[in-house]
């Protein structure tokens, strides 16, 4: 969660991420669960079949009369024939594949029989926001400073702290910054507050913070009104509010636009038809959740949500009796994707939500979903 140097203890097949693939690979291999029933269905009713064809072949022996060998023989080919399991041993695999060719020709890989034979009975859908609904790309549209505040220095501290993080939004904020010329000062004790920002000193021992309103609780520091005034605003814009404070105060705003995808209401509208019921989740404020929910005509959404409480919801809707689809591209979505009953990941997200998934989208077109 800091920054840090390391030594690679394990590399190539040692690695965590070989493991993974390991298990990947396995699981392409794996069978659907109606394919196991066939298989002892067919167990059984090969050796079924064959008696019967040996009983019918005797029995035309006996009273075939002249012809009784030519009798015997056909009507026991006959039975072979006409009762043959291989239909039944066949079909199924012959369907997991063609189903699996088909999902590639339309951007969907799918990586395990199960999920695609479970796909049709998904009634709940969850939907991470940022990177599925919209489009990932977030951008500062607008940065708010406190009045009476060497702005330069602080902005070399902003851009200092956000290139320590590996969140999205960090990168938006860096690359403002360094559009406009600012250097990065130097800070000690760099660490990462999961699911509500970042935190650091400079030389001086000076604490600075950036993150949500939540961070800024935790650590009772006010926000002016007009700084106030202007996060409410652009929340109520469908705009993500970063706050940057020291210990004291809250210094500046900062005003963040994430589009939302243009085919994410029309894929929304298509599952709402299916019959399923569609949640989003994001860690997001509420106002900006409400506001991009409203967008895109989700009615059911949670807001300032932290990563492990994603996978405590998708359990929740399991214990209703829901067949759950989880679709996310993040490491923070790793968790309630492995515990989804289908889970999907974006094609341009994270390598460890593409590997947990069973199915990935290699489009980050939302109206792959209902067609998968």
């Amino acid at each position: 969660k800091g920054s840090f140097q390391f030594a690679a203890e394990k590399v190539g097949e040692g690695t965590f991420l070989a493991q993974i693939i390991k298990m990947v690979q396995e699981a392409q291999g794996s069978k659907a669960p109606v394919q196991r029933l066939v298989d002892k269905i067919a167990g059984i009713f090969v050796p079924v079949v064959m008696g019967i064809s040996i009983l019918t072949f005797i029995i035309w022996m006996v009273i075939g009369g002249n012809d009784a060998f030519t009798h015997a023989l056909l009507t026991s080919v006959a039975v072979l024939v006409i009762a043959c399991p291989c239909a039944l041993g066949l079909a199924t695999p012959t369907a997991i594949m063609v189903g699996v060719g088909k999902g590639a020709e339309n951007n969907i890989l799918i990586k395990d029989a199960e999920s695609l034979e479970l796909g049709h009975k998904v009634n709940a859908i969850i939907l991470d926001k940022t990177g599925t609904i919209t489009e990932g790309k977030p951008a500062v549209t607008d940065i708010k400073w406190d009045s009476f505040l060497d702005v330069p220095y602080a902005s070399s501290v902003l851009l200092a702290l956000e290139s320590n993080s590996e969140h999205p939004l960090a990168a938006a904020v860096i690359e403002k910054l360094k559009a406009g010329g600012i250097k990065p000062t130097p800070l000690d004790h760099f660490s990462s507050l999961t699911g509500k920002g970042v935190k650091a000193k400079d030389n001086s021992g000076q604490a600075y913070f950036v993150g949500n309103s939540s961070l800024m609780s935790d650590h009772g520091i006010t926000v002016s009104g007009v700084l106030h005034d202007h996060a409410k605003k652009w929340q109520q814009e469908a705009k993500t509010v970063v706050y940057f404070a020291s210990n004291a105060r809250v210094l500046a705003v900062i005003g963040i636009a994430d589009k939302v995808k243009p085919t994410s209401k029309r894929a929304i509208e298509k599952l709402h038809n299916l019959g399923v019921a569609v949640y989003m989740l994001t860690g997001d404020n509420r106002q900006t959740a409400k506001a991009v929910a409203n967008q895109v005509g989700i009615i059911n959404f949670e807001a300032e949500v932290m990563p492990s409480d994603k996978a405590s919801f998708v359990k929740k809707l399991q214990q209703q009796g829901k067949v759950v689809a989880m679709v996310g591209d993040g490491i923070n979505d790793s968790h309630a994707l492995a515990q989804a009953d289908v889970s999907i990941a974006m094609g341009h997200g994270t390598d460890i939500a593409m590997d947990v998934a069973k199915i990935t989208l290699i489009t980050s077109d939302l109206e792959s979903i209902p067609k998968a």
